[in-house]
């Protein structure tokens, strides 16, 4: 679901796992600290990547009984989507995810967008198709930190209908409500409440495992649902309706992509045992619970899961059901937070305002303009659904789409990086690829019904990147034709009287090999230079984070005071330049913030058809660049230390 979520999680703790090696593995024997702090990890985990498919009892098996595609809850139809629910439950997360997809990280970090840039580079050609993959795939992470949010806490809120109808004409403002608190706590970061993330959650797949365990009691015939044949038998009995219905099953597997997305965070090991040892058999209980309800009272189908609880514990239960959507909801939008600060890194997105909510914790961010529209977006979806059950349609179509497409991303990495013969890694995506393409066919059918919305949003979000991506490109190549090439301005500077004043300046620049404009504007104008001059490039790396502080800055001296300087950034760190800076020990070079000025060079973007771009598509671009954040706060450099030089250029 995610791709790459903030460490929340560190917040559990004080040694915060910013970067762990792919494949970790509980200690075994280990120290009494090694133990707690796996212990801690995987408590947090519950809340952070347990969220999304911890409360998805709330309306899974629901919608396969109530609504447009739903089925008559007879014993044979709940004892064969009960097998297809567990069954899709072992097949795609504990086999695909946490088996398979969990070892390809791209240096400890996880998401499609990490995976995409991963085999982009190692399939020649084929690599450009395989990002655009990828990056349609993050677009929909977006959508889905749309709907998450109003599916999440409208479904817990929808709880009050079973205790009365008293309360019907309240949902949606109290759903509402609790979406406007979420989001405007956002800025606060969340290193507070994650320390409650993971106890919450404890209690709630706790509680909902009681429930189930009751309901279970009472009907012990339900557990015939283990059979995988039952699944096979449904299929036989239903046809073209049976899959349909896959749709609905579907849901009860949402939430996959956030175990690939944090294993930066956690490592492998917290995410598999708190899996296997508290996530699936709470799941399981609850969705059997759900099911022998039915078998005694098929009626219940309206709402199964609160139908399970006492009358006295109902309203508890609304409570702990909001609370964990909230969680839930958290984790989707952090993720949508740090999944926007790859894109931008990596060059797909303008530089936004990004806050850093934590000066201990790598990953903790805020971007307002994208919580913002998430906030919008997910009340917009609460006021035109009106019902988690109408929501449950746009939901799927998100999910399967991103999940298929990371499939597809493994069997490069299977066989490319991992050199898996074709023997072993075909049949095995060939499988994978199968059960996705039949839940991505299911959800199809409902684009008509809401599916249309996430495939909107996407589309255009994919769009803008795509255009950033090619006007930065298109933007380039018009600077390189009207800039002086270094080797070309050096040699002259020899032959001029200019005035070399105290200090270091620093233009920052993204060719290499030319001279630029802000330094040939300050030049014409002030006519002066510094006594050192720092040709400054920041580069994104295609991994999440340096390994060895040694690759951050490389240095090359050239004549006449100056100094080719590039900076490297992994796609996940905080691009600090001055802090980089700072760290450069070289004799003759040596950085005072106090003798420092940084020169930046600001393009205004003037649309034309000039170089291969449409005027229309070249407007959005210089709309994009009027509206991207500011480079000085972006690169944190010292506000009273910055000056900027403007340039009109056409693309």
């Amino acid at each position: 679901m995610n791709s790459g979520l903030p460490t929340l999680a560190s917040a559990t703790s004080d040694e915060a796992p910013h970067n762990p090696s792919p494949g970790d593995s509980p200690p075994h024997g280990g120290s009494a600290t090694q133990k707690g702090r796996l212990f801690l990890l995987c408590l947090a985990s519950l809340g952070i990547v347990y969220g999304d498919i911890g409360t998805s009892p709330l309306y899974a098996l629901r919608e396969c009984f109530y609504g447009e595609h739903a089925l008559p809850p007879s014993p044979a139809n709940v004892i064969g989507v009960l097998s297809l629910i567990l069954w899709s439950l072992i097949l795609i997360i504990s086999v695909k995810y946490l088996i398979l997809i969990l070892r390809a990280d791209n240096r400890g970090e996880g998401g499609i967008l990490a995976l995409a840039t991963l085999v982009s580079d190692a399939v020649g050609r084929r690599g450009k198709f395989l990002l655009l993959l990828g990056l349609f795939g993050a677009a929909l992470l977006y959508a889905d930190g749309m709907i998450t949010p109003a599916i999440s806490v409208l479904s817990a809120v929808e709880g009050l209908h079973v205790a009365t109808p008293l309360f019907d004409a309240y949902v949606v403002p109290l759903a509402i409500g609790v979406l406007v608190v979420l989001f405007i706590f956002q800025s606060r970061g969340t290193t507070g409440i994650g320390r409650v993330f993971g106890p919450v959650m404890i209690l709630w797949f706790l509680a909902i495992a009681v429930l189930g365990v009751h309901q279970i009691g009472r009907v012990p015939e339900v557990l015939s649902a283990i059979n995988p044949l039952q699944a096979v038998q449904f299929f036989s009995r239903n046809g073209v309706t049976g899959f349909v219905v896959l749709g609905a099953v579907f849901l009860a597997v949402t939430g996959g992509e956030a175990l690939y997305a944090d294993i930066g965070h956690f490592g492998t090991a917290p995410i598999r045992i708190t899996w296997f040892t508290v996530v699936l058999p709470a799941l399981t209980l609850n969705y059997f619970g759900q099911g022998a309800l039915l078998l005694r009272h098929p009626d219940a189908a309206v709402n199964p899961f609160f139908r399970m609880a006492p009358s006295w514990a109902l309203y508890p239960m609304v409570a702990l059901a909001t609370v964990a959507a909230i969680i839930a909801s958290q984790a989707i939008i952090s993720g949508a937070f740090s999944l926007t600060m790859q894109a931008i890194q990596l060059g797909y997105m303008p530089r936004l305002r990004v806050n850093y909510t934590s000066e201990r914790v790598i990953g903790q961010i805020y971007v307002p303009v994208v919580n913002w529209a998430l906030m919008l977006s997910s009340i917009g979806l609460v006021l035109g659904f009106g019902t988690s059950s109408h929501l449950a349609a746009a939901y799927g179509v998100a999910i399967t789409t991103t999940m298929l497409i990371t499939t597809i991303l493994f069997y490069v990495v299977a066989r490319r990086r991992w050199h898996w013969p074709v023997a072993a890694a075909a049949p095995v995506a060939a499988f994978f690829i199968s059960v996705d393409l039949a839940f991505f066919g299911a959800n199809m059918i409902k684009v008509a019904h809401g599916g249309w919305f996430p495939l909107l949003v996407s589309t255009s979000i994919l769009f803008l990147m795509l255009t950033w991506r090619k006007g930065r490109r298109v933007l380039r190549q018009r600077l390189g034709d009207v800039c002086l090439p270094l080797d070309a301005f050096l040699p002259g500077l020899k032959d001029q009287s200019i005035r070399r004043v105290p200090g270091t300046a620093v233009y920052m620049s993204g060719n290499r090999t030319g001279t630029p404009l802000a330094l040939l504007h300050n030049l014409k104008h002030n006519k002066v230079l510094h006594e050192q001059v720092v040709l400054l490039t920041v580069r994104t790396e295609e991994v999440p984070f340096l390994m060895d502080a040694r690759d951050r800055v490389s240095l090359e001296k050239l004549e006449e005071g100056f100094w080719r300087v590039q900076v490297h950034f992994g796609f996940m760190e905080k691009p600090d330049v001055p802090s980089a800076l700072e760290s450069v020990k070289e004799p003759g070079l040596r950085f005072n913030s106090m003798r420092t000025t940084y020169f930046i060079g600001r393009e205004t973007i003037l649309a034309t058809r000039k170089l291969g771009i449409s005027a229309w598509r070249g407007s959005i671009f210089a709309w994009m660049t009027r509206n991207a954040g500011d480079v000085t706060s972006y690169f944190c450099l010292p506000p009273n230390g910055v000056v900027e030089l403007g340039a009109r250029v056409e693309v």
